[in-house]
């Protein structure tokens, strides 16, 4: 078989169908070429043709400005409060409150990537951890879903452990046949692998009565925060104490009684 190939007119012939502009080439495609692309490939854009969802279905849109401003206020108050612990372990919490009474309790770090804060106490049982949960810029306690809705939320972790320490103060000045204020939280869900001693299986809920923090050593705290300390238990505004506004602004700055 002889394949006659025409020299310079058929280089020519290339050479024009190059120079062509793109709009004027026809290009033929297979019909299963030009099938629509499944759903879901490009969310974004997909979702940009989506009809728009009735007012009260719409998701809550977050903002990472007002997050990150809360969780640095938490770390602020915590920083000050001298009973924050930091990145301990729970066997660490569990021996540094083994021996203290009952409702001493410290905040750390939680082990657990879902989580930022852990309360450790020491309850009848022992030490015990309950996971403090974030969601919405407000704090609350771990809990199961039947309690979740009962469970209160706060602003930041100081605020929320001030709550629990004055609802049992005032449940025991009242002498009440139920002396436990807080909700009935689940066993500890956090380092399943520590030493902690975990209730009988038929006991699925540990009361927390909180008492008095655990202040850290080397977070001693400084006369002037003891003194501001017992000005925020008597005085309920201080803005209305005739102060120097450079004190005024550090007693604005932990708002808080423990």
């Amino acid at each position: 078989m002889v394949l006659c190939v025409q020299g310079p007119c058929h280089l020519l012939a290339e050479e024009r169908i190059g120079q062509q502009p793109l709009r004027a080439c026809s290009l033929e495609l297979p019909g299963s070429a030009m099938q629509p692309l499944p759903m879901g490939v490009f969310l974004e854009e997909v979702a940009e043709e989506t009809p728009a969802q009735p007012e009260s279905e719409q998701p809550k849109v977050l903002d990472p400005e007002e997050d990150l401003l809360c969780i640095a206020k938490t770390f602020s108050y915590l920083r000050e409060s001298g009973w924050y612990w930091g990145s301990i372990t729970a066997s660490e919490a569990r021996q540094h409150l083994q021996k203290m009474p009952e409702g001493t309790f410290l905040v750390r770090d939680s082990t657990h990537p879902s989580y930022l804060f852990t309360l450790s106490v020491k309850t009848t049982r022992g030490p015990t951890n309950v996971r403090i949960e974030y969601a919405d810029s407000s704090f609350r306690l771990d809990s199961n879903c039947l309690s979740r809705p009962r469970i209160l939320a706060f602003p930041d972790v100081v605020s929320l452990v001030q709550h629990y320490v004055a609802s049992c103060a005032a449940d025991t000045r009242s002498d009440s046949p139920d002396p436990s204020p807080a909700p009935a939280l689940p066993t500890p869900k956090e380092d399943a692998t520590s030493n902690a001693v975990l209730p009988a299986p038929t006991a699925t809920a540990v009361h927390l009565k909180l008492v008095q923090p655990f202040v850290r050593r080397s977070s001693a705290r400084s006369l002037q925060h003891l003194c501001r300390l017992v000005i925020n238990r008597l005085v309920a505004d201080v803005d209305c104490l005739p102060l120097p506004r450079r004190m005024a602004d550090y007693l604005r700055q932990y708002p808080f009684q423990l």
